[in-house]
């Protein structure tokens, strides 16, 4: 007697996975100490007051063994006044200084990225895209005929002897030049990126928060190139009444300060740091939210305005749009103010250099510098 039996799909409720007390409050302190700018005392307290309001913690794990267990993992270190001996709590109980480690740094960046670019594919390493077939390194799919000094790795053998089958029977195997068929591969081209974020008062002006979501996008795009694209290179600088670079380590800590916007020592750092690269592929991304409002002029002081567009400032703007596109490297805004007049400037700085603008909020910033970015990864830029 044979039985049926039915095969099919079974549908349970989903259930989330059980998590700890530490990494639920793991996932709020990486949050936190991004918007503190790596302040962890700052951070702290504010765990403590969501603790208060939404009992993250229980009897058994409080958060005092939640920054133990950081310490522990090596997320935090602390480090001792002087008067601490050998490391031990002085007699008030009272400990040193406490701050995130390089490898709490590394893990702010990889959140940033998974946040922002999603769960990208990370390959070995990476580079851009010509478009141009020949002897290259990234296959193709294409198919054509051997040429003298095609590299043998890329030869099919497959359709080489089946080529050799067909042109000389079957009766006895024989392969010659003509038989042979390699894939097609691309050349590639590395890529040479300068990120400029504007770090000017009007960042956090109106209950904004306006430069986290900027220095989370820094963060995720300097991990993404360091993981998927390491022959690439990422140089990041600030600009406000001057510009001056920064390392991707810093990120986490960067704040805004009572700066008006130098947007022309921005690209002019920005342009020097090209000039040294080797990269044929160059490109300036620039965040930023409000208008040029400052000079510094040759004797070292500052001209400053801050109503309306000065003249002065824009044409100096326009003449370091214009003076990248000379040097063909496209420059790429992402104005995140909405304002008709700023706009109308963008697009005539745009137009000067032939680069990009997007015109919008912080929401979706991330997904199209990433957008960006990968587009331009396809093409060389000229």
């Amino acid at each position: 007697m044979t039985m049926n039996v039915r095969k099919g799909f079974r549908f349970e409720t989903y259930e989330a996975p059980e998590q700890s007390v530490f990494d639920k409050l793991f996932e709020v302190f990486q949050e936190l100490i991004t918007h503190t700018s790596g302040d962890f005392d700052e951070a702290i307290d504010w765990l403590r007051e969501l603790d208060k309001e939404y009992e993250l913690t229980t009897p058994d794990y409080t958060i005092e063994d939640f920054i133990e267990e950081l310490k522990a993992k090596g997320y935090i270190r602390e480090e001792f006044k002087d008067g601490g001996g050998d490391g031990e709590k002085g007699a008030e109980g009272q400990g040193g200084d406490i701050s995130i480690t390089a490898k709490m740094e590394r893990i702010i960046r990889q959140r940033a990225l998974d946040q922002i670019f999603g769960k990208l594919k990370r390959s070995g390493s990476g580079n851009h895209k010509t478009g141009k077939s020949g002897q290259g390194d990234e296959h193709t799919g294409d198919m054509r005929e051997y040429r003298y000094g095609d590299d043998l790795g890329n030869i099919s053998m497959t359709e080489s002897l089946k080529n050799a089958q067909i042109n000389h029977g079957m009766g006895g195997f024989q392969l010659s030049e003509e038989d042979l068929v390699v894939e097609d591969t691309q050349y590639k081209a590395q890529m040479s990126t300068v990120l400029m974020i504007d770090i000017s008062h009007s960042m956090i002006l109106y209950g904004e928060d306006r430069i986290t979501p900027a220095k989370k996008v820094a963060m995720a795009l300097a991990e993404l190139i360091t993981t998927r694209y390491p022959k690439d290179t990422l140089d990041i600088l600030v600009f406000g009444n001057d510009a001056w670079p920064i390392p991707i380590k810093d990120l986490p800590y960067l704040k805004v300060g009572p700066y008006h916007t130098n947007t022309v020592a921005g690209l002019q750092l920005a342009m020097d740091m090209l000039r040294r690269k080797r990269n044929t592929n160059k490109q300036i991304f620039m965040i930023t939210d409000g208008k040029p409002s400052c000079l510094r002029m040759p004797d070292g002081t500052y001209y400053k305005n801050s109503v309306g567009l000065d003249d002065f400032i824009v044409e100096k703007c326009y003449n370091m749009a214009a003076q990248a596109r000379k040097l063909h490297i496209p420059i790429t805004t992402f104005m995140i103010a909405q304002d008709p007049y700023l706009m109308q400037f963008i697009r005539h700085f745009t137009e000067a250099n032939k680069g990009k603008a997007f015109f919008t909020g912080l929401k979706g910033l991330g997904e199209m510098i990433f957008e960006d970015y990968e587009a331009n990864r396809k093409k060389r830029l000229k």
